[in-house]
């Protein structure tokens, strides 16, 4: 209880927020699976597959930048709503016709108009949480998300064989709950009146566009890179390696996957409130570098016992470990060192990176498997983690100096302890 205790003083909005993220998550069912959709329902190769990814990506693309837009002009509240309403309809179109192209378009199109609402759901999050309080904010955020997220990937693989059509059905319900709690029970998101001297780079600058922002904050550049790195090599988990487990395991990988997704969900909810408390000083770059370390221990451990199903669950508690880090990180990093008035502008524009950095790895991995297999794709997949681990590395030398207001209290204990 001493643990989660450490999530007490936030703004009645973000639990809301929180619980209603939670409640969508109960029914995503479908992303986890949709590799193996596309694979064994439709006969996509490891290739097309790819093609599919970065196709749906692309289509996305403007929508990540019209909902950072959105996001900074109008009410985030009224955008998340709107934008999940249309989102339900499509899930529930998806449900109603037998599995094919058409059901996979409507999934997608619910996919964009989710895309469209991210930058207000994440820029809230940030503006109902003063600087001190955001990594406790992201983090219950992330605990509530993987709360949700903990039987849906193992029923999916449950339902995947004969019942398909119910996953898309129990994603439609679960959005449409969420949508509910947020539309009653959220009232009030004017944003926290943050004073302190860690908020000085989070104070409104409007009329200066989203580019003048990063050219004169340029460690938000290397951020970017070592994010979109990251997320290029952790998507590997529901890209290649459901693949390794169809192909070594056959109709049971999609159970066996699930239970390992499953398993990601069980670790996030149990050690993000023990991370969060044990490493409360360590700062947000050195999690970062924490987590892409442990991230690709998980994945080589993954490589060296594959086709030993017991090594696939210690292997996903490594990985998970590092995504934990990563997670808790990366949207303090940014809300703490940008504009409030840009923040879902900025936050549209670094989707869009990692959408078109993901999609052209994607490509390159897909294709690598197909022609030379798994062992060779995944020593790829290795290098693009060890980047963004020294990304990392290097980001977090430079930014004391770029941010020294945000070390203000750091610096001072060392005057007093000197």
């Amino acid at each position: 209880m001493k643990l989660f205790s450490q999530y007490r003083g936030l703004r009645r909005e973000i639990y809301i927020l929180c619980f209603g993220r939670m409640v969508t998550n109960l029914g995503g069912m479908i992303w986890p699976v949709m590799t193996m959709i596309l694979n064994q329902k439709l006969g996509f190769s490891a290739a097309e597959i790819s093609y599919f990814f970065v196709a749906a990506s692309l289509i996305m693309l403007p929508a990540h930048l019209v909902g950072g837009r959105l996001a900074d002009r109008f009410n985030k509240k009224h955008i998340i709503v709107l934008c999940d309403g249309i989102s339900i309809l499509c899930y529930f179109a998806s449900a109603a016709i037998p599995l094919g192209l058409t059901s996979i378009f409507l999934f997608i199109s619910a996919g964009i108009f989710q895309s469209v609402e991210y930058p207000s759901y994440d820029a809230l999050f940030a503006d109902l949480s003063t600087t001190k309080d955001r990594e406790r904010a992201y983090s219950l955020d992330y605990l509530g998300a993987n709360l949700g997220l903990i039987l849906s990937p193992t029923i999916a693989g449950l339902l995947f064989k004969n019942y398909l059509w119910l996953s898309f059905l129990i994603n439609g319900i679960s959005i449409g709950i969420s949508t509910i709690l947020i539309a009653v029970l959220i009232r009030d998101i004017t944003p926290v009146a943050d004073t302190g001297e860690e908020a000085e780079y989070q104070k409104t600058r409007d009329g200066e566009s989203v580019f003048a922002i990063l050219k004169q904050n340029p460690l938000i550049l290397l951020y970017l890179l070592c994010a979109t790195l990251y997320s290029a090599s952790y998507g590997e988990f529901n890209f290649i390696m459901p693949l390794d487990m169809a192909a070594v395991h056959g109709d049971a990988g999609p159970v066996i996957f699930g239970t390992v997704t499953s398993l990601n969900c069980i670790i996030v909810v149990i050690f993000t409130p023990v991370i969060t408390k044990l490493f409360v000083k360590m700062r947000d770059t050195g999690k970062m570098f924490t987590g892409r370390m442990l991230v690709l221990a998980g994945y080589i451990l993954f490589v060296l016992f594959l086709g030993f199903i017991p090594s696939y669950y210690f292997a996903m508690l490594i990985f998970t470990w590092g995504e934990i880090f990563s997670t808790i990180a990366e949207g303090p990093y940014v809300s703490s060192r940008i504009p409030a008035s840009h923040r879902g502008r900025i936050n549209g524009l670094m989707s869009v990176a990692y959408t078109a950095i993901t999609g052209v790895i994607d490509i390159i991995v897909g294709r690598l498997y197909d022609r030379s297999g798994s062992t060779v794709t995944w020593i790829l997949v290795f290098g693009i983690t060890l980047t963004s681990a020294a990304a990392a590395l290097l980001l977090r030398a430079l930014d004391k100096k770029a941010y020294p207001k945000l070390y203000f209290k750091e610096k001072a204990e060392e005057t007093q302890n000197g």
